[in-house]
C-alpha cells in the first residue's frame, strides 16, 4: 500500500463512517414512536388504529418528500439537505415530547417523516461523489448496517428511559442524537463536501447539460428501480410488523422465540451485507447477485410458511431470509447507482427510494388483514412472493442498463 493510498483509505473511511452514523439516526427515528405505544396508548387513550395511523403519516410525509428532497440535493448540495433533515429529526422529538395532544403527537410525526425524507438522496448522493468506485460496494454495505443498527437501538435505548422515568423524558433524551451527530458532522464538514452547488442551474426546470430537469423520470429503468423498491419494502415491512405474530400462530412458540426469530432476521442481514459489499466489488452484474438472493431467501420463507419444521429450525431459517436480504442491499443500491443519469444522482435515489417508505406505509396494511383472518401462512407466503417478484425489476433494470452501456460504447 503506497503512502498515497493511506490518506486516500483514511478520508474515504472516514467519510462512510460519518454518513453511515447519520444513516443509523435515520432508521432510530422510523421507530421513534412504535416502542413508546403502551405508554401513549395509555397517557391520550388511544385505540391502535390511532397509534398505527402516527407511523402511517410518518411514511407518508417521507415518501412524499423523498422524491422532492432529490431534486433540492441536486440543485443545493447534499450536505445542506443532510444537515437540515438531522436538525429536522431532533425538533420532531423535541415537539413529540411536549405534546399534549393527538393533534401535536401527529405534527411530531409530520415533521419526524419530513426530516427522514432527505437520509437516502443525499447519503447516496455524498457517498457516490466521495468515495472511488472500487470502494463503493463496502460503503454501501456499511450504509444497511448502519441502517439496522439504528432499527436495533431504538427500541431499546426509548423503552428503557421510558420505564426508568417517563415516555416524555425518553423523547426528549432521543433528540440529543441527531442534534450531537450534528455537531460531529459539522465538525467534519469539508469531507462531505460536494461540487453540485457550483453547478449552476441553466434555467429553472433546465439542468447543467441542458435538458430538462424532469427527462430521468422518462428512464424505464428508474420505474422499475422504484417498483424493486416497494416489492421489497412490501416483504421487509411483513416481517418488521408480523413476522414474530406470524410465528406464534404458526408454530405456537413464546413471544420471546418468535422475537428471536425476528432477531436473528435483523443480525443475519447485518452479515449479508458485509459479505454482499465483497461480492458487489466483483462485478458490474449486480441484478444477479440480487436474483440469487432473493431466489433463496424467497424459497426459504415458503418452508417457514409450510410450518412443517421444528419452531428451533423456524427461528434459524428467518436468519436464513436475512442473510439473503443483506447480501441484495449493496447489489441494489449500485445497480440504482448505473441506471442513475449522470448528474441526477439525488433525483433519481430520491423517486425510487420513495418506493421503499410507501411500500412499509402499506406493507403493515395487508399483513395485519392476512393475521385478523387467521392465515399466519400467508404472511410467509406473501414474504417469499415478494422477494420473488423483486427479482424480475432488478433483472429488468440491470438487462436495461447493460443495453444501454453497450449501446453508448458503440456509438
Amino acid at each position: 500500500m503506497s503512502a498515497a493510498t493511506i490518506p486516500s483509505l483514511r478520508r474515504d473511511a472516514q467519510v462512510i463512517g460519518l454518513v453511515g452514523v447519520a444513516h443509523g439516526v435515520s432508521h432510530f427515528f422510523h421507530l421513534i414512536l412504535a416502542p413508546l405505544f403502551p405508554w401513549l396508548k395509555e397517557a391520550f387513550s388511544l385505540s391502535y388504529a390511532e397509534l398505527g395511523l402516527l407511523m402511517t403519516v410518518f411514511f407518508i410525509v417521507s415518501g412524499a418528500g423523498q422524491a422532492l428532497a432529490g431534486f433540492v440535493v441536486d440543485r443545493v448540495g447534499a450536505r445542506a439537505v443532510l444537515f437540515s433533515g438531522i436538525a429536522l429529526l431532533g425538533l420532531s422529538a423535541l415537539l413529540l415530547s411536549q405534546a399534549h395532544s393527538y393533534a401535536m403527537l401527529l405534527a411530531g410525526s409530520m415533521l419526524a417523516g419530513l426530516g427522514n425524507s432527505v437520509f437516502h438522496p443525499a447519503d447516496f448522493t455524498l457517498l457516490n461523489k466521495r468515495v472511488p468506485t472500487q470502494r463503493l460496494g463496502h460503503a454501501f454495505s456499511v450504509h444497511g448496517i448502519a441502517g439496522n443498527l439504528g432499527w436495533a437501538a431504538a427500541p431499546v435505548f426509548l423503552t428503557t428511559i421510558a420505564a426508568l422515568s417517563s415516555w416524555r423524558t425518553a423523547l426528549a433524551a432521543a433528540a440529543c442524537i441527531p442534534f450531537a451527530t450534528l455537531v460531529v458532522l459539522f465538525a467534519y464538514r469539508d469531507l462531505l463536501r460536494t461540487d453540485e452547488a457550483k453547478t449552476a442551474v441553466a434555467a429553472p426546470g433546465r439542468s447543467a447539460a441542458g435538458g430538462h430537469v424532469l427527462d430521468f423520470m422518462r428512464l424505464p429503468a428508474v420505474w422499475m428501480c422504484f417498483a424493486f423498491f416497494f416489492i421489497t419494502a412490501m416483504a421487509l415491512g411483513g416481517i418488521q410488523s408480523f413476522s414474530s405474530s406470524g410465528l406464534r400462530a404458526l408454530y405456537g412458540m413464546s413471544l420471546a422465540s418468535a422475537t428471536a426469530g425476528y432477531t436473528a432476521y435483523m443480525l443475519a442481514s447485518a452479515a449479508g451485507m458485509v459479505a454482499g459489499g465483497f461480492m458487489a466489488s466483483r462485478t458490474s452484474r449486480h441484478e444477479r447477485t440480487i436474483a440469487m438472493a432473493f431466489t433463496g431467501s424467497g424459497i426459504v420463507s415458503l418452508i417457514v410458511a409450510a410450518g412443517l419444521v421444528p419452531s428451533f429450525l423456524a427461528i434459524a431459517l428467518m436468519g436464513v431470509i436475512g442473510f439473503g436480504a443483506g447480501i441484495a442491499g449493496p447489489s441494489r443500491d449500485l445497480l440504482i447507482r448505473a441506471a442513475a443519469p449522470k448528474n441526477a444522482t439525488g433525483r433519481v435515489y430520491g423517486v425510487v427510494y420513495s418506493g421503499l417508505d410507501i411500500g412499509l406505509a402499506g406493507a403493515p396494511v395487508l399483513f395485519g388483514a392476512l393475521m385478523d383472518a387467521n392465515h399466519p401462512s400467508w404472511v410467509f407466503i406473501c414474504i417469499g412472493l415478494f422477494q420473488s417478484l423483486a427479482i424480475f425489476t432488478a433483472v429488468s433494470v440491470g438487462v436495461n442498463t447493460a443495453r444501454t452501456a453497450e449501446a453508448r460504447a458503440a456509438a
